[in-house]
């Protein structure tokens, strides 16, 4: 698991390999992640956009970035948490990814960047 904290805003990530499969002629080499968002603030802040950067062994970049996360916004209150869980599709067996969210403080309206920390994504039977 790997963990950052930015402006008050806890972010911890556990990954796992789900797999591989094939997808127009090519291996694809599953991985989910779950992102835990803690709010270790005085404010109540909300999750408005992502931004992420999916890097694989083969030098292959993809940039996702949208809104919310998981088709949700949340809205977080002091010592509150949101959990979720997702994924993404490798050409190779080891990849990372890294990002930041973007998030509004209610209490003084100013909108922040909080980092998303780097974490590997590694494919068990790949490792030595």
């Amino acid at each position: 698991m790997v963990q950052q904290v930015t402006s008050g805003i806890k972010i911890s990530v556990e990954t796992s390999f789900e797999g591989t499969f094939y997808k127009n002629y090519k291996v694809h080499f599953a991985f989910g992640y779950k992102v835990t968002i803690e709010n270790q603030s005085k404010d109540s802040v909300q999750l408005n956009s992502r931004y992420w950067r999916v890097l694989d062994a083969l030098n292959n970049v993809e940039i996702i970035e949208g809104e919310g996360v998981i088709g949700k916004k949340p809205v977080l209150k002091p010592g509150e948490s949101h959990t979720y869980n997702s994924g993404c599709l490798l050409t190779s067996p080891f990849g990372a990814m890294q990002g930041h969210y973007n998030m509004i403080n209610f209490t003084n309206t100013n909108k922040f960047k909080v980092i998303i920390p780097t974490f590997k994504l590694s494919a068990p039977f790949a490792i030595n």
